[in-house]
């Protein structure tokens, strides 16, 4: 399995993926969203976004294909997410979900009140509408 940059030609594979995951893919659109995948032979395995708001990142639309689970894939694309982040400048990844808390404070992630999120969040799609008010909010310096 290798980590790489998502293609342009690979996006509608992206957005199945994420739709059968039960991920919002509304905005994908007019959202500038760097998307990483886990490539198996050539094979989509999973996938992990991040999409910038000044100096922090929103982690979207982490999927891992159902053939992949428990193998670590998910983990693999959080940490070259979170490595391709630091890269960038980012400070800190910020993150909205409803079913995978554990699995992102097991990697340093810290739950905080939705309002306390940094303020240039706010304004993405992901906190105005696609992610329900009950969805854990969780966030990791970079620094």
């Amino acid at each position: 399995m290798s980590i790489r940059p998502a293609l342009p030609s690979e996006h509608a594979a992206i957005r199945a993926l994420l739709a059968d995951n039960g991920l919002p893919v509304q905005d994908l659109t007019d959202a500038d969203v760097g998307f990483l995948i886990a490539d198996t032979d050539g094979a989509i395995a999973g996938v992990v976004g991040v999409q910038r708001f000044g100096d922090t990142g929103l982690l979207r639309s982490l999927a891992v294909h159902a053939d992949a689970r428990r193998s670590g894939t998910g983990g693999h694309l959080v940490a070259a997410a979170e490595s391709a982040a630091q890269a960038q400048g980012l400070r800190e990844l910020v993150l909205l979900t409803q079913t995978a808390s554990a699995f992102f404070t097991r990697r340093g992630y810290v739950a905080i009140d939705r309002a306390s999120a940094p303020a240039a969040v706010h304004s993405s799609a992901e906190f105005q509408s696609l992610c329900p008010a009950s969805a854990t909010c969780l966030i990791k310096s970079l620094e």
